[in-house]
């Protein structure tokens, strides 16, 4: 992959794959970042990626699996905080001002939130969610069939199932 050719594929994928994994971790400046890096790894590697033949799936799971590294050491040294404080405080309700849709995401456990992304709004198939995160089909539909149930049980509308029957 030429220099151009890198430059081209990253103007093209930069706000795909960052709205994706927005939708996987449920913040903005999080994907962006990931993505990003992985990005920088990317570069590295832009040959190899051009024969793997599938460099927007490389980043996303590279992408992936920085934010969930940096979860767990944001985890380890809060765990750490909290230990040498005494305790944590309070923490605050989400900002009223998120999206509806990724609150409800949020709740999800983190593989059914990521399965459901890759499968709706990266468009893959069931086969290539299975190659990208190295779970079985059988997994991947489990967790699209609870995603999906889970989702529509948050996202109910309470003033429908209010109203009288007429």
């Amino acid at each position: 992959m030429t220099v151009e050719e890198f430059e081209e594929f990253y103007a093209q994928a930069v706000a795909r794959l960052t709205g994706q994994l927005y939708v996987m971790t449920g913040d903005l400046q999080e994907a962006q970042d990931v993505v990003q890096e992985a990005f920088v790894k990317a570069w590295v590697r832009r040959g190899r990626l051009e024969r793997d033949g599938q460099p927007e799936a490389w980043i996303r799971t590279v992408a992936w699996r920085l934010a969930v590294s940096r979860w767990r050491f944001r985890r380890r040294s809060a765990d750490a905080w909290d230990r040498g404080s005494g305790g944590a405080e309070h923490v605050a309700p989400p900002d009223p001002d998120h999206v509806v849709l990724v609150d409800a995401l949020r709740e999800l456990p983190a593989q059914q939130r990521r399965t459901l992304t890759l499968h709706y709004l990266c468009d893959l198939t069931v086969e290539q969610i299975a190659g990208e995160t190295g779970l079985s089909t059988s997994t991947i539909k489990t967790h699209l069939v609870r995603g999906r149930a889970a989702l529509a049980h948050r996202l109910r509308d309470p003033r429908i199932e209010e109203a009288p029957d007429v």
